[in-house]
């Protein structure tokens, strides 16, 4: 599992958030969050990354690290 894999659920499960609801804050498809966190979507964009930390209110050096 990828450092990506795990942060991004502690992170989200920490603020009591959804996928779905991460989705609609971080402004990408549910099915992004979904298939990151299965770990079937290793490399998200850079883009992406910086709309889910965004949203997460974290830097992308955090959810990648």
């Amino acid at each position: 599992m990828s450092n990506i894999t795990k942060n991004l659920r502690k992170m989200r499960e920490t603020k009591g958030l959804s996928q779905e609801k991460l989705a609609r804050l971080a402004d990408v498809a549910n099915n992004t969050i979904i298939k990151i966190e299965a770990g079937k979507n290793q490399n998200p964009t850079l883009d992406t990354l910086k709309k889910i930390a965004k949203a997460l209110e974290v830097s992308v050096d955090d959810l990648i690290k």
